[in-house]
Formats: C-alpha cells, sequence, structure tokens
C-alpha cells in the first residue's frame, strides 16, 4: 500500500470511526452510567470487533452478498429489531449509583458481536473494503483492519470519555433520564441513513 493511499484509507477510517453511530452513542452512554474502566471490555469489543469483521469482510462474506441478495435484507432486519432493542435498554438503564450495583455495559463479546448487527459497521466495512481493498488480496485486507484497530482507539476513548463528563451533569435524575432517552432516539435515527440507503 502506498502512502498516499494509506493516508486516505487513515482519513476515511477516523472519520467513519469518529462520526456518530450506534457504537460510538452506547459508547457514551456506557460512559455516562458505568464510567471509563467498566467500559474498558465494551470499549475493546468495538475495537477489536469491527476490525475483525472488516477482516472477514475482506476474505469473503461480501462474496455471500453477492451470491444470495436476500442475506443482505435479512441481516438489515435483525440489525435493526437488534437497535431498537438496545435504545429500550439505553432509555431505561437505571441512574449510575443504581447501574454500578445492579446494571452493567456491555461484555467485550457482546460489543463485538455488536458489530455484526451494526447497520452503519456493515456499511463501513464494506465501504472499507472496496475502496482501499478492492482486489481482497490478504495482505490489503489486513491494512484495512489494522488500520482500524489504531484509528478505534481514539475514538472509543474519546465517546467513553465524552459520556464520563456528561455524567458530571447528570447528577439529577432526571436530567440523566432526559440524557438517556435522547441517546435512545439519537440510535434510532441514526438507523434513517441505512434504510433510506
Amino acid at each position: 500500500m502506498t502512502l498516499d493511499l494509506f493516508a486516505a484509507l487513515l482519513a476515511f477510517a477516523f472519520v467513519t470511526v469518529i462520526s456518530p453511530g450506534p457504537n460510538n452513542l452506547m459508547l457514551m452512554a456506557s460512559g455516562a452510567n458505568f464510567g471509563f474502566v467498566r467500559s474498558i471490555p465494551h470499549m475493546a469489543g468495538v475495537g477489536l470487533g469491527f476490525p475483525a469483521m472488516v477482516a472477514l469482510v475482506g476474505v469473503g462474506v461480501m462474496r455471500v452478498f453477492q451470491v444470495w441478495p436476500m442475506a443482505q435484507t435479512i441481516l438489515l432486519t435483525v440489525s435493526i429489531l437488534y437497535l431498537l432493542y438496545l435504545a429500550w435498554k439505553i432509555a431505561n438503564a437505571a441512574p449510575p449509583g443504581r447501574a454500578e450495583a445492579t446494571g452493567r455495559p456491555l461484555s467485550f463479546l457482546q460489543a463485538a458481536g455488536f458489530q455484526w448487527v451494526n447497520p452503519k459497521a456493515w456499511s463501513m466495512a464494506l465501504g472499507a473494503i472496496t475502496l482501499y481493498a478492492p482486489g481482497r488480496d490478504l495482505s490489503a485486507v489486513l491494512w484495512v483492519a489494522a488500520t482500524y484497530v489504531a484509528v478505534s482507539v481514539v475514538s472509543t476513548s474519546t465517546w467513553i470519555v465524552l459520556g464520563q463528563q456528561v455524567r458530571r451533569i447528570l447528577t439529577n435524575p432526571m436530567r440523566l433520564r432526559a440524557f438517556n432517552w435522547t441517546m435512545a432516539a439519537l440510535l434510532v435515527a441514526s438507523m434513517i441513513p441505512v434504510l433510506l440507503g
């Protein structure tokens, strides 16, 4: 991969992972409700789960959609239903004091598995492979996946810290409830571009 192509890939990867979407809204809500340390498994699941998905998409999953287009429709339907469920969970999250005792953030495996039903993740993975590893040779696919690992460290940390900072103003239960409902609404709204596309 040339330096120019890598610079373009780095910019593409950074913009796609830092922009608001289901992962980032859930990370922010996790930071607000559980704090940084308890959200680390969630961060790691996103930061490693998405690049693993990119690699698998690059080495063959894209082919499934070409051979069986209905698979993409089924995946989209399952994804939307799961995102609606997650939005409901975020909207009804317990206040931080109670959340620490009774609730828990997504685990590493839950966050990594979420990538497979996240419509934005699918769009990003398919776009990244199409643009930066069009021949789908293993080295190009691994470059794309490794780039996502690197930028995910910055992105996941940023959204968790942002949520943690927001938590300071969410000491009032009414404000926390409004925040959680807003995050849930934004999570639902993040599906609109996928549905319209």
